[in-house]
């Protein structure tokens, strides 16, 4: 296998150089005026497909943003990867908290420093140059189908859609994604499950319009202070979230797999000396690891009203809104929690406010198997590189459509991801650390192999 490193060595300077030309492109999906950017990100995307030895490739319209397809058939009768991974990036807000420009990458202590520069270009881009790799020395045993989408970071809306009308396009065996992270640097792992995600959107509004506080202040009804004593009634002194039905779908770990869980490594002082915290919370009875893994949490991601600008405006704000993700277990439906949530933060709004709820997105958990021959591929290509063989967790995060897939397409996935919790995603300066980047590509070429021989 020395070809493999061998092309990553004389090819690592150009590699990089491609991936800064996509992060480059500010395509937030979030915001409407980075329309034309997510267009320019597709292209970007199809060129290096094309690039990379693809048979055809091509920007196809959705009800959304596009969605790049490629496809690389060297025999029909062997097995078919889908590769999927997302264009789109999270916005940049707060931008004073960047070191650097988040459109500009730099290369700083042995990483990458960019919007989007794990989260999923630098991580999705991992597979564009395995896939050229194997294509350039003739080595691809299987073949392959690229699938990138731009509303991955919005809840993926235009996807299902797309999968549906294109499912005999996208038939495949596995589908591989790397979007995901590992325990640690020195702790290789493989997400085998993934929370399910019910975003909302609440709105409380008491006066007609702004007020003086001098003059009305304690007669009328501040929309910010209910709208705080209602999320403060969200939980109640265990951390047991208090909406009405939120619990009854939730499957409970049996004591032995929790067991199971104990046994990835874990570090609890460094994982507080990490976030600079005293101490962790959450929900009374369940570990950390337990709390992000397998059990079902309520946030408030943003929360704003009234006069936040420069000096002072005595003011008692006519309206006040919160934005309030859920992230969600395997068996809870995420149409069903936005309806009770609804049902419940209006049940408990006081009549002197009017509140509004409105369900933004959201998707299913996912739980893959770890006993398929494609994570048993993965497990042996991660071992190979990195040196030990990956421990199998449950993520706190969510990818919405990864449930989507397998309910449309009839595909699982396999969620083989090289990020790390140091890397920031989602907030100012966000990284990504070379050695993972070319280990990744590394790692996914021995998939190719392994998987192709698992299932002659």
């Amino acid at each position: 296998m020395d070809y493999i490193k061998q092309y990553i060595e004389e090819n690592k300077d150009r590699f990089v150089d491609e991936l800064f030309g996509l992060l480059r492109i500010p395509s937030i999906s979030s915001l409407q005026e980075n329309k034309p950017d997510m267009v320019r990100a597709a292209e970007y995307w199809k060129e290096a497909i094309i690039k990379a030895g693809a048979d055809k490739a091509e920007v196809m319209p959705t009800e959304g943003n596009p969605v790049v397809y490629g496809e690389k058939i060297i025999d029909p009768k062997l097995p078919t990867v889908l590769v999927y991974a997302h264009y789109d990036v999270m916005p940049v807000d707060p931008i004073e908290l960047w070191k650097s420009n988040p459109f500009e990458p730099e290369i700083r202590d042995g990483k990458i420093w960019a919007r989007g520069a794990d989260d999923d270009k630098g991580q999705g881009f991992m597979h564009a140059k395995a896939f050229e790799l194997m294509v350039k020395n003739n080595t691809l045993p299987c073949n392959v189908k690229f699938m990138i989408e731009g509303e991955e970071e919005i809840g993926s809306g235009s996807l299902g859609k797309w999968c549906t009308d294109h499912k005999e396009m996208l038939k495949a065996d596995i589908i591989l994604v790397s979007d995901t992270s590992m325990l640690g640097k020195d702790v290789p792992s493989i997400t085998t499950g993934l929370r399910g995600l019910a975003y909302m959107e609440v709105e409380v509004t008491g006066p007609n319009r702004d007020l003086h506080s001098g003059l009305f202040g304690g007669a009328v009804a501040n929309p910010i202070n209910v709208l705080s004593k209602l999320i403060g009634s969200l939980h109640d002194e265990n951390n047991h979230i208090t909406v009405k039905g939120f619990y009854d779908d939730v499957m409970e770990v049996s004591a032995e797999e929790r067991a199971e869980m104990a046994k990835a490594p874990f570090n609890l002082d460094n994982y507080k000396k990490a976030l600079d915290i005293d101490e962790v919370h959450g929900e009374k009875g369940y570990t950390t690891l337990e709390r992000t893994g397998i059990r079902p949490t309520l946030d408030v991601n943003g929360m704003w009203g009234g006069y936040i600008g420069e000096g002072a405006k005595t003011v008692l704000p006519s309206k006040a809104f919160a934005k309030i993700s859920m992230r969600l277990v395997p068996n809870q439906d995420h149409h069903k929690i936005a309806k009770l949530f609804q049902e419940h933060f209006e049940a408990i709004a006081p009549k002197y406010v009017k509140v509004k709820v409105v369900a933004h997105h959201g998707g299913q958990g996912y739980v893959s198997p770890t006993t398929s021959p494609a994570y048993m591929a993965a497990s042996k290509s991660v071992e190979t590189v990195l040196g030990k063989k990956p421990v199998p967790y449950r993520s706190g995060g969510s990818i919405p459509i990864i449930s989507s897939f397998e309910s449309i397409l009839g595909i699982k996935s396999i969620l083989l991801g090289f990020g790390l919790e140091s890397d920031a995603i989602h907030s100012p300066n966000e990284n990504y650390p070379l050695d993972n980047f070319f280990k990744g590509i590394e790692t996914i070429t021995h998939f190719y192999q392994n998987f192709a021989k698992l299932n002659k």
